[in-house]
């Protein structure tokens, strides 16, 4: 196997036509390089779009109340109704699959925005009236201070917790807004922490315009008592969320006086299902990328066994004198694939690196967006293309080696003459 000798042979033979092995190994090398930059990019996409939703737990539903659709119980269709505080202790006691519960209110609405005051400076921000479990949830990075706890819930303190585009608008450069008082809607609150989104995609940027208040004082405050908005939820392990969205749903029913089959009544949206539908579009991405890039390697080796058969037909008359002078048919099958796993293994080799070298350059670049984010193959990739190189090698020079030991020495030496 380490005979210097063979081995001198070996890239004698390979190098004795260099344009004809240069051209198949660069065919066993393309199918390498397609196959690491296609998985390269698929991951460059599953990186952008966990980056773009890192903020969202991804065993998570939202849900909220619209108008029925469906006359109920005395009640026309069209109606319109809300969530109320006693709904959060019967999910609590009814729905036993739920984790975390945070029941959520905000000022003039989902896309409402807020007269918000300091020093003189006025902005128009979200202002979300929430509980401390909504950071499990839809969680967002404390830059400075601390976020609501349920002391501040139990007594309905004035407190705050602003964003980081809050800081940028109302605040001076380098001014610290921790233990200044803002003005929402009339109302002053103390600032006790700061807070920047973790997530990238542009539906999330909102939340750095977003200022947090207790919820039992955003009810206070803003004349919302007994209301609320919408629910964040996430389930407990081993329950899934749209089953849990599915029971919320029926006991809401039963409580508000709602149809059961009535579909229009509460609006919803469930992360799980997003994740695991983004999920299985990377999975079959990853699984395209390994088809077309093993399916070019293997029309690569192809083009190796084809050259291995030509040089075994011109080496007839050596492979004879070898069978005359006793090599046995192990020597003879061992020359020939090593031959063609070292032209494979080669151009493949160089493939690989090219392709790691390419998507290498593309993340120094910098070349970022919502939705792709530093392309790159692992460590278990690298060796599964590797191992992937060796068998299609030892596959192009069975053909080949199954000629070579079909040769008759006497028929070998006549051609020769």
């Amino acid at each position: 196997m380490f005979d210097s000798d063979r081995w001198s042979e070996i890239w004698q033979t390979l190098s004795r036509n260099k344009l004809r092995s240069t051209l198949t190994a660069f065919g066993v090398g393309w199918g390498i390089f397609m196959l690491i930059l296609m998985l390269g990019a698929g991951n460059g996409l599953a990186n952008g779009v966990n980056r773009a939703f890192s903020g969202w737990a991804s065993n998570s539903c939202f849900m909220w109340t619209q108008v029925t659709s469906i006359p109920y119980a005395g009640f026309p269709r069209g109606r319109g109704f809300s969530f109320n505080n006693s709904d959060v202790e019967a999910i609590r006691q009814r729905v036993p699959g739920v984790d975390a519960l945070a029941p959520r209110l905000q000022l003039g609405g989902w896309s409402g925005s807020n007269n918000v005051v300091y020093d003189g400076k006025t902005g128009a921000f979200n202002v979300n009236g929430d509980v401390p479990d909504i950071m499990r949830i839809q969680g967002t990075g404390i830059t400075g201070g601390r976020f609501l706890n349920e002391k501040d819930v139990a007594d309905s303190r004035k407190v705050c917790v602003i964003g980081q585009r809050v800081v940028d608008v109302l605040y001076k450069v380098d001014e610290d807004p921790l233990g200044t008082f803002i003005r929402i809607n009339g109302v002053y609150f103390k600032v006790v922490g700061t807070h920047k989104t973790k997530a990238t995609a542009e539906m999330d940027e909102n939340q750095d315009a977003t200022i947090y208040v207790p919820f039992s004082t955003f009810q206070r405050a803003f004349n919302a008592m007994n209301e609320v908005h919408w629910f964040a939820i996430t389930a407990k392990k081993g329950t899934k969320a749209g089953d849990l969205e599915k029971d919320i749903k029926k006991l809401m029913a039963e409580r508000h006086h709602v149809h059961p089959d009535d579909e229009m009544a509460f609006g919803s949206f469930n992360v799980e299902e997003m994740f695991d539908m983004t999920n299985n579009l990377f999975l079959a991405i990853t699984g395209l990328g390994w088809f077309v890039g093993i399916l070019t390697l293997i029309s690569g080796v192809v083009g190796v066994s084809n050259i291995m058969l030509v040089i075994v037909r011109e080496r007839t008359q050596e492979i004879g004198i070898r069978r005359s002078l006793g090599a046995t048919p192990g020597n003879i099958t061992m020359q020939i694939l090593l031959e063609a796993l070292t032209l494979t293994f080669i151009a493949g080799y160089v493939g690989l690196v090219s392709g790691v070298f390419l998507l290498e350059g593309i993340s120094a670049m910098g070349i970022d967006s919502d939705f792709f984010a530093q392309p790159e193959v692992d460590l278990t990739v690298a060796i599964v293309a590797l191992v992937v190189l060796v068998v299609c090698g030892l596959f192009a020079g069975l053909v080949p080696a199954r000629r070579a030991l079909s040769i008759r020495a006497v028929e070998a030496l006549r051609s020769g003459t």
